[in-house]
């Protein structure tokens, strides 16, 4: 398992192949995390129309249903990593979430579909905590943002399988054929990680090399005696470097911003598609899925090995790296959604991305950084917790809410003008038809008028445009947070390299 140094006859631990092959097996389980996260975005439509749900209550499947229990169990389940086995509670939770997933697909309601949902999040809140731990164990301080880069490369790609084969399987058979299909292969993947991966010594990394018995030599740093004072002093521990130390706050506060317009508008991209351009599934989730694997995925990557690269040179990149692709990003996307034509608006999408996702990797990066190798699970816990709660439970509701409460003005008031005068006029007393009543599901009841058909049609493609352009504005409020966090970054970074030394 392990490569000579022929200069000193010394070598490390792992091998850069086995090393590479355990991240490549973490960077397929994210994806699959990712699959069954999103995958209700792209088949959404399908869901509300057949269920005859509101975008409320799809916010509430795509975002909080899942992210309640997902963020409340990261902690305790990090705090297992801390101490246990980090790969067999990879393997477990993925077998759980994937077996949710597939369930999903027998909901003859909301209420069945939230329930499995809830689960998902169970499973899920098991992968990036203990991950991180790993990755951070296998590869040194200076090589963990490209690293967790190419393991954050599972948004993108789970994104983009989740959208593509959803997206077909729900139009070739339904949405439920595509739970089922999308769930079941995790549980495989499974197998292969427990039998794969090895567990490392805490800390490894942290030391370049190792004697030519490091096997028997390497000795992790002793666990800490088990008590809820102790438990609490490190959780208490870990709060105080993600929200006492500003430069880390402000790249905490920057990701969960950016990730809650990620994830609101993003949870609403397909049905927007679909809505506004009349697209079919199949279509929409091959558009969205190569947009989104190509342009997230480039700047995922990027963001990781810049952001090292610029690093060595002065620490404070590690948050302007972020700061300038989110504020460059902004406008690109609302110009996007601006298009009348569906071409025009997925040839534009194919640019922001790659600016968009370079805050991922150097954010990890940074929290991986700033505390010590018995805490990082914990580190990613909390930071997901505060960033997930928000972001993921807040973001897809919030832009829910908003294109339902836009949809109620905008049907009784078709010619309200642009999308401020819209806004400020929604949050007024409505008067008038109810939306969700006339056009149940967003769409016309059978039977209807070609005038109430066509209404409806409108009045949702239009309130989703301006829904999705509003949650696209949280990207250069967090952009102004990473161009804060770079003020005392270096200090910080510094000061962390002699606690750990």
């Amino acid at each position: 398992m392990a490569d000579a140094i022929a200069s000193g006859g010394v070598k490390p631990l792992y091998s850069n192949g086995y090393k590479a092959s355990v991240l490549g097996l973490l960077l397929a389980t994210y994806t699959f995390n990712f699959i069954d996260r999103t995958i209700i975005a792209t088949i959404g439509q399908a869901i509300k129309v057949d269920l005859k749900l509101t975008d409320t209550q799809l916010g509430l499947l795509g975002g909080l249903y899942f992210a309640l229990l997902y963020t409340l169990l990261g902690i305790p389940i990090a705090r297992m990593a801390e101490r246990w086995n980090r790969v067999t509670i990879i393997s477990v939770s993925l077998v759980i979430w994937s077996g949710f997933t597939a369930l999903c697909g027998s909901a003859a309601s909301f209420v069945q579909l939230a329930a499995y949902r809830f689960g998902v999040g169970i499973g899920e809140a098991g992968c990036s905590p203990p991950s991180h731990s790993l990755i951070s164990d296998y590869y040194a301080p200076k090589q963990r943002a490209t690293a967790l880069s190419i393991y954050s490369f599972g948004i993108p790609l789970g994104t983009m399988f989740g959208a593509v084969a959803g997206g077909w399987l729900a139009q070739e058979f339904s949405w439920r054929v595509a739970f089922v299909i999308v769930g079941l292969p995790g549980i495989l993947l499974a197998v292969i990680v427990k039998l794969v991966i090895k567990e490392p010594p805490r800390g490894h990394s942290e030391a370049k090399e190792h004697p030519l018995e490091a096997e028997d030599l390497v000795v992790e740093p002793p666990k800490p005696p088990f008590s809820l004072t102790s438990e609490f002093r490190e959780i208490g521990a870990v709060i105080k470097i993600l929200f006492g130390k500003w430069p880390v706050l402000h790249m905490v506060l920057g990701v969960t911003i950016a990730s809650f317009g990620s994830y609101g508008s993003g949870a609403f991209v397909p049905s927007y598609f679909v809505r506004n351009f009349g697209l079919g599934l199949a279509q929409v989730g091959l558009i969205t899925g190569l947009i989104g694997g190509f342009s997230a995925g480039v700047g995922t990557l990027v963001g990781g090995f810049l952001s090292d690269w610029a690093g060595k040179k002065s620490a404070k990149w590690y948050a302007l790296t972020p700061a300038i692709g989110l504020l460059i990003c902004t406008p690109i996307y609302i110009a996007a959604y601006l298009q009348t034509s569906w071409e025009a608006t997925a040839l534009i999408l194919l640019v922001p991305g790659i600016f968009h996702y370079v805050y991922l990797a150097p954010t990890f990066g940074v929290v991986q950084n700033s505390v010590d190798p018995r805490r990082r699970a914990t580190a990613t816990a909390i930071l997901f917790f505060f960033l997930n709660l928000i972001a993921l439970g807040g973001g897809p509701v919030f832009t829910g809410w908003l294109i339902d409460h836009l949809a109620q003005f905008n049907f009784n008031n078709p010619n309200a003008g642009g999308l401020v005068s819209t806004l400020v006029g929604s949050f007024g007393a409505h008067d008038g038809a109810s939306f969700a009543a006339s056009c149940p599901g967003g769409v016309a009841p059978k039977g209807s008028p070609a005038e109430a058909v066509a209404h409806c049609r409108t009045v949702l493609a239009h309130s989703s445009q301006q829904g999705i352009i509003v949650s696209l504005c949280f990207y250069a409020w967090a952009g102004l947070h990473y161009g804060l966090a770079a003020i005392g970054m270096v200090k910080h970074m510094k000061e962390r390299a002699v606690a750990q030394a």
